[in-house]
C-alpha cells in the first residue's frame, strides 16, 4: 500500500490531471483517470455509472451499483459494501466529466442507430456505444501514464509519472485527502467503507505519519501563543 503515499507526493501528480485524463486513447478513455483520482470511487462502481447518476451542476455523482466480469458475462450488482452513497467533485473533475460528455454525445450522434448502449446511459463506454470491459480501462492506464510522460520534457524526472495501476487513484486520493487533515469519517464515506474503521487499517501508514506530526505541530501552536 505504500504506492499510494509515493504517489501522492509526486509533485507531477497535482499537474497531471487534465492532459492525463484528457487523451484520447481508443475507447473513450478521457475521463478514465479524471473520476477516480477525483472521487476515489472503485473501478466497477464507476464503470456502472449512468448520467443520470451524475449531476454537473451542483459537482455530484450518486454511487449505487458496481458491475465485474464473472465467467465471461457482464454482472451489475450494488456497491461492496451493498449502499449507495453521493460524493461531491471538485470543479476539474466536473470539466473533465462534461468535455467527455461532449464527446460521446459526438460519436453516439455519427454512430446512430447502430449505437450499442440501449436504454442504459452509460457514462463510459466504447466508440459504439458499449459498456466497457473492466481489464480495459484497467489497461489504458500504462498507455495514458506513458503518452502523458512522452510529452514532458527530456531530462525532467519530477514531470514524469511512475507507473501506477487505476487502482492505485483511489489509494492517492485517501492519501491526499488524510494528509490535508481531512476527518477519517469524511474519507470512509468517500471512498464506501462501511466503517471508518477500515480506513484507519488500510492507511494505517498514513495516519501514523500524521500522528508522528502532531507533536511538532502542537508545538509550533503553542509558540505562536
Amino acid at each position: 500500500m505504500q504506492i499510494s503515499s509515493d504517489l501522492a507526493v509526486c509533485p507531477a501528480w497535482s499537474r497531471s490531471r487534465d492532459q492525463l485524463g484528457g487523451s484520447g486513447v481508443g475507447p473513450q478513455p478521457s475521463a478514465s483517470a479524471g473520476p477516480p483520482r477525483g472521487t476515489g470511487a472503485r473501478r466497477g462502481e464507476l464503470l456502472y455509472l449512468r448520467w443520470d447518476h451524475v449531476d454537473l451542476d451542483h459537482g455530484e455523482i450518486r454511487i449505487t451499483g458496481s458491475s465485474a466480469i464473472i465467467g465471461g458475462q457482464r454482472i451489475e450488482g450494488t456497491t461492496k459494501g451493498g449502499r449507495s452513497r453521493t460524493v461531491s467533485i471538485d470543479a476539474g473533475t466536473v470539466q473533465v466529466l462534461k468535455e467527455h460528455r461532449k464527446r460521446q454525445a459526438s460519436e453516439r450522434l455519427a454512430v446512430g442507430p447502430e449505437w450499442r448502449a440501449g436504454s442504459d446511459d452509460y457514462v463510459f463506454t466504447s466508440a459504439w456505444g458499449e459498456a466497457i470491459h473492466p481489464d480495459t480501462v484497467s489497461s489504458l492506464m500504462a498507455v495514458l501514464i506513458k503518452r502523458y510522460n512522452d510529452r514532458q520534457p527530456k531530462g525532467k524526472a519530477t514531470e514524469s509519472l511512475p507507473p501506477a495501476r487505476l487502482h492505485d487513484l483511489r489509494h492517492v486520493h485517501a492519501t491526499i485527502l488524510l494528509r490535508a487533515g481531512v476527518p477519517v469519517h469524511v474519507v470512509a464515506a468517500r471512498l464506501g467503507h462501511a466503517d471508518p474503521s477500515i480506513t484507519l487499517r488500510v492507511y494505517a501508514h498514513v495516519i501514523s505519519e500524521q500522528l508522528a506530526e502532531a507533536a511538532a505541530i502542537f508545538a509550533r501552536v503553542v509558540g505562536s501563543d
